[in-house]
C-alpha cells in the first residue's frame, strides 16, 4: 500500500492539467485539412500545392512560396512537415512580404530552415546545418542567438528528425523576438527583427515535403511602426508558372528558339546572325490574358556583354523602355489608368505614355530586343 500523498504535491499534480489546458486556449487552424482556403500562391505554378490525404502538398518545383492571406504579428505557430525524398530543402517564413523580393523567387522575411540530415554542400555545420537555422533573407534584418555565422542562428541542439520522419515546429514571435522549438525543445531565434510584422508563408525549393497540423495562437499586439510593417497585398498575382510559359501566347514560329525557362527565369536568348527579315525571327511574348487599366510588375537583368541592349515591353500600342541595370535585377512597375501609362523603377517615374484612343484592353508584352535579357517575378493586378 502507497503511503498517503503530501497536499502540497498533490496540489502541484492536480495544477498541471490546468496549465496544460490553459496553454491549448486560443489556437486556431491555420490549414483546414480540405483545401487551401486561406493560402495565396505567391510565384509557384498552380500545380506546386495541393492537398493530399489532409496534408498539404508541395512538388518542390518551382522555387517560391504559399502565403497566407493576411498578416501576422505576435503569435505562436506551431506546424509538422516531412520529406518525401532525402536531402530534401524548403522553409517557414515569418514577417514575409506578399510577393517575391526583386531578382529572387524569396519572399522578404526571416526564414525558418527546414531541411533534412541528406542535404550535404560544402560548408556543412559551419554556414549551415540541417536542424533548424532562423536567418534573415532579402533585406529582412535580425540579431542572432547562440552560436551563429553572420545574422543566422544555429541550433543549440541537433532535435531534427531525417526522411521521411515527421518534425513537430513550434515559433513563438513577441515583438521582434523569435524562438523556434524543435521536436519540443527551444534551440534558435533571433530578436531586433525588422520587419516583425508581415505574411507566413511554406516554401518550394527543390524537394517534394509535406505538412500538418498547421495552427496559429494570435498574442497581444505591441503596435509597431509602419516601418516594422511588411507592406500590404495589394492584388499582386504572379502570371509567370517559374516553370514553362504557360499563360503566354506564341506571335511566331521562332518563339520556342529564342525564349526559355530555366532556374525561375525567363531567358531571351541572343542570335548573333539575323536573317535580312529580322523582323519575322523577333519574337515577343504576350500574355493571352488581355488588360485594360492594370498595373504591372517585371524583374529585369541585362548582360554585362550586352550592356546596349535596353529591354521594353509593350501594352495597349504603346512600347515601354525598362529601367536596367548592367548584371543586376531592377525592378519595374508599370502602371495604365485611363490613357496614360508610367513606369517606375530606381525610385524614379518616368511617362506619361499616352495610350492611342483607338486601343482597348490588349496583352502586356514582352518585346524581343535580340537579347540576352532575363526577365522574373512578373506580377499583375487589374
Amino acid at each position: 500500500m502507497l503511503p498517503p500523498m503530501k497536499p502540497l504535491l498533490l496540489m502541484a499534480l492536480l495544477a498541471l492539467p490546468t496549465f496544460a489546458a490553459e496553454d491549448e486556449k486560443g489556437f486556431a487552424p491555420l490549414f483546414n485539412g480540405r483545401d487551401l482556403t486561406g493560402w495565396v500562391n505567391a510565384n509557384c505554378a498552380p500545380e506546386t500545392w495541393s492537398v493530399t490525404n489532409g496534408m498539404i502538398h508541395c512538388t518542390g518545383h518551382p522555387t517560391g512560396a504559399m502565403r497566407t492571406e493576411r498578416q501576422y504579428e505576435n503569435f505562436i505557430l506551431e506546424a509538422d512537415w516531412h520529406f518525401l525524398e532525402s536531402g530534401g530543402n524548403s522553409g517557414v517564413f515569418i514577417w514575409g512580404t506578399p510577393i517575391a523580393a526583386p531578382g529572387v523567387p524569396f519572399l522578404r522575411g526571416i526564414e525558418v530552415q527546414v531541411l533534412d540530415h541528406g542535404f550535404n554542400v560544402p560548408g556543412k555545420n559551419q554556414w549551415y546545418t540541417t536542424h533548424g537555422d532562423v536567418f534573415p533573407i532579402h533585406g529582412a534584418k535580425m540579431k542572432p542567438f547562440g552560436r551563429h555565422n553572420g545574422d543566422r542562428s544555429f541550433p543549440s541542439e541537433e532535435r531534427s528528425k531525417g526522411f521521411p520522419e515527421w518534425n513537430h515546429y513550434r515559433i513563438v514571435c513577441t515583438n521582434g523576438t523569435l524562438r523556434l522549438s524543435v521536436n519540443g525543445k527551444e534551440v534558435s531565434g533571433g530578436e531586433d527583427c525588422n520587419y516583425r510584422k508581415g505574411y507566413l508563408a511554406l516554401e518550394s525549393e527543390g524537394a517534394q515535403v509535406e505538412f500538418k497540423n498547421i495552427r496559429i495562437k494570435e498574442l497581444p499586439s505591441s503596435n509597431p511602426s509602419a516601418n516594422l510593417c511588411a507592406p500590404i497585398d495589394e492584388g499582386f498575382r504572379s502570371i509567370f508558372t517559374g516553370l514553362d510559359l504557360r499563360g503566354w501566347a506564341d506571335t511566331n514560329a521562332h518563339t520556342l528558339e529564342r525564349w526559355s525557362v530555366e532556374g525561375e527565369r525567363l531567358h531571351l536568348r541572343r542570335k548573333p546572325e539575323l536573317p535580312e527579315n529580322r523582323g519575322s525571327w523577333l519574337a515577343p511574348l504576350r500574355t493571352e490574358k488581355l488588360y485594360g487599366d492594370a498595373e504591372f510588375i517585371v524583374d529585369v537583368q541585362r548582360s554585362k556583354d550586352e550592356s546596349d541592349n535596353l529591354p521594353n515591353v509593350e501594352f495597349r500600342g504603346v512600347q515601354l523602355p525598362l529601367a536596367s541595370v548592367v548584371s543586376s535585377w531592377t525592378r519595374n512597375k508599370i502602371t495604365a489608368r485611363g490613357r496614360k501609362i508610367f513606369v517606375e523603377a530606381n525610385g524614379k517615374q518616368s511617362g506619361p505614355f499616352t495610350i492611342p484612343e483607338a486601343e482597348g484592353p490588349g496583352p502586356l508584352k514582352i518585346l524581343d530586343t535580340n537579347g540576352p535579357l532575363v526577365f522574373m517575378n512578373l506580377y499583375a493586378r487589374e
